[in-house]
């Protein structure tokens, strides 16, 4: 007989039989069935409330634009999008698109054989959506959004409305430094997220009704004035 073989009054036998034992008797326990459970009253609470470095994300900062690593991860072999905002529903849409398309732009840059995200420059568009969304234009606004299928296609799509907000604060030297601690919509104070069964609905959209194709700048147009930094949203920007 082998060493292995040897079990000795069964010890590892006993050992192995107690453990999967043990292990119904957990599940047996931590299972209870309650008819009578209802999501009524519960929110899904909001992802925003969690950390979310590895979520797609989408920046407005100082009269640029940023995706970060997750976007790129997530739509893989992708060098040029095409951003779409649908103005009515205040959403933001990312779609791949091929380099010789009308009104795309270059998303990544490339580090060896690896993209890495990249800042890209856009007054025009920056200027218009901080009119449109009545944002101060000296904060960072950034979003989480969601990679989803639609028909063929995949695109990342972000909500302009749930936004966290860094605000420039001065530090003790005066000078002014982004606050690492973000701001979120005043309706979402006294609230976790929305009841389960409005969460539900949400989710059944349609997700190109409405949306305009904008083509990215990396110059500002001469003849239409950007917004100021310290000068009120929505006053002076007529872009």
């Amino acid at each position: 007989m082998e060493k292995d073989d040897f079990i000795p009054d069964g010890t590892v036998e006993n050992s192995v039989l107690s453990e999967t034992v043990g292990q119904k008797q957990y599940h047996d326990i931590a299972l209870s069935r309650e008819e009578s459970f209802s999501y009524e009253g519960y929110q899904v609470v909001r992802r925003e409330f969690f950390s979310h470095i590895h979520e797609p994300s989408f920046t407005f900062n100082r009269f640029k634009i940023s995706l970060n690593t997750a976007c790129l991860k997530q739509l893989p072999d992708v060098d040029y999008v095409q951003i779409l905002v649908n103005s009515e529903e205040k959403k933001l849409a990312v779609r791949p698109r091929g380099e010789d398309e009308k009104d795309t732009v270059l998303w990544c840059t490339a580090k060896g054989e690896k993209c890495g995200p990249r800042q890209i420059t856009c007054r025009v568009f920056f200027s218009k959506v901080i009119q449109l969304m009545d944002w101060n234009p000296d904060y960072r606004y950034k979003m989480l959004g969601k990679l989803i299928q639609s028909g063929d296609e995949q695109l990342l799509v972000f909500d302009l409305t749930e936004t966290e907000v860094y605000q420039r604060v001065l530090s003790d030297n005066d000078k002014p430094r982004m606050s690492r601690a973000p701001i979120y919509p005043t309706e979402w104070q006294n609230q976790f997220g929305l009841p389960v069964e409005e969460h539900r609905k949400l989710l059944q959209i349609n997700i190109f009704d409405g949306y305009t194709v904008f083509g990215i700048k990396d110059k500002p147009d001469p003849q239409i004035e950007p917004v100021r930094a310290g000068q009120p949203a929505g006053e002076g920007n007529n872009v």
